[in-house]
């Protein structure tokens, strides 16, 4: 088989140095680039077209979420796995709906990231075992009914997040959205709900159960 091309995209020049070494001892991998930032991994992606690309999330300008996004819609065959220090639900979600195949914690070591490369450049998925442990918790508790259905996906992530007592800044951040996006969504959430303010969103949220894990 030929070697699994990977490109490296993080912001930290030691924790680069640290995969390249990593990747380098592996027979079967070859590091074919390396990115500090979300603009660059999307061009060297576009130029270098790597089998798997290790992307981390918080990077300048353009963040890892989003390059994940616009490199997949570019090119399907492209394997990205998130390798993060954040492991909280609503980055997990926001990495799986941007198209990641694997999602592996900073400080992993070298067999599980390996096993993390090797199954997506073979067109599979894997997620590490505290993130597999979290999805099979999320997906195994009782699904609550199918609230406010006048709302799109989004607008109900960003009401469960005003409901938590999020602010706007925090909700963009938490989905990876631009703070007009939300604001629209906002805008939008509460025309059709029909109430006037956040304090009035937040009592219809909670009543229905939003806000609550």
């Amino acid at each position: 088989m030929d070697d699994i091309r990977i490109l490296v995209a993080d912001d930290h020049t030691l924790f680069r140095d640290g995969l390249r070494a990593l990747l380098r001892s592996i027979a079967d991998v070859e590091l074919v680039g390396e990115a500090a930032s979300g603009q660059e991994v999307i061009e060297q992606a576009a130029e270098l077209q790597p089998d798997v690309i290790l992307m981390d999330i918080q990077m300048p300008g353009v963040n890892g979420i989003e390059a994940t996004r616009q490199i997949v819609q570019a090119s399907p065959h492209i394997g990205v796995i998130i390798l993060t220090m954040f492991e909280d639900d609503d980055s997990v979600f926001a990495a799986m709906r941007a198209g990641a195949r694997g999602y592996i914690l900073k400080g992993a070591d070298q067999d599980e990231m390996l096993r993390a490369i090797r199954a997506v450049a073979s067109g599979d998925a894997l997620f590490g075992p505290s993130i597999a442990a979290r999805l099979m918790t999320f997906f195994a508790s009782p699904s609550p009914p199918d609230t406010f259905p006048e709302l799109t996906t989004r607008e109900r992530e960003v009401l469960r997040l005003i409901a938590q007592g999020r602010n706007n800044a925090d909700i963009a951040n938490s989905l990876y959205l631009s703070p007009k996006t939300v604001r629209n969504h906002i805008s939008n959430i509460f025309s059709k709900l029909e109430v006037a303010n956040r304090a009035q969103a937040i009592v219809r949220a909670r009543e229905a159960g939003l806000g609550n894990r």
